[in-house]
């Protein structure tokens, strides 16, 4: 073999390997500063949604994980709080990707919380609505101050309503 073949073998290789360990330890990578990079695999087990999500938020410690409808797959970490209607998500009005697609595509997705997988339809949330569900999902923060240094105050941020489908 030429030394270009192997060389070629080589980068093939460590490619296949970093790609496949980077969708077997994502979908987060902590405070990293690459906190919002995406991951593939959802898990859990496909569950039947409750009828009220609000005590999900007691039992449940930590964000719940995301995974919107569709190719390809993309799983992201969200903060939320239930209700007993659905679940309240928001994200900074950055145009991000999770954000988007969710708007593409019809909002279909689905929701990991705790080891329990649902599925779920996200409605983006406007006017005053959108403030009220702010407000519960800041948890007593004040809604005029940003979620932390750099970002914009938690009244600008977009909010998604999840329910069952």
């Amino acid at each position: 073999m030429s030394k270009s073949k192997i060389a070629g073998a080589t980068v093939g290789v460590a490619l296949v390997v970093g790609i496949l360990g980077w969708m077997f330890t994502a979908p987060y990578l902590g405070n990293t500063g690459l906190a919002r990079m995406p991951g593939v695999f959802l898990g859990g087990t496909l569950t039947e949604a409750p009828s009220d999500f609000s005590p999900l938020h007691d039992t449940v410690q930590g964000p719940m994980i995301m995974k919107p409808a569709g190719f390809p797959p993309f799983v992201n970490y969200l903060s939320w709080v239930g209700t007993p209607e659905g679940v309240i998500s928001a994200t900074r009005p950055d145009g991000g990707y999770w954000a988007q697609r969710l708007r593409d595509r019809g909002g279909d997705g689905f929701l990991r919380i705790g080891d329990a997988t649902y599925e779920m339809t996200a409605t983006e949330i406007f006017g005053e609505e959108r403030i009220a569900m702010m407000r519960l999902w800041a948890g007593g923060r004040s809604i005029d101050q940003p979620a932390y240094p750099g970002s914009e105050p938690l009244r600008d941020w977009e909010v998604f309503f999840w329910t069952p489908r």
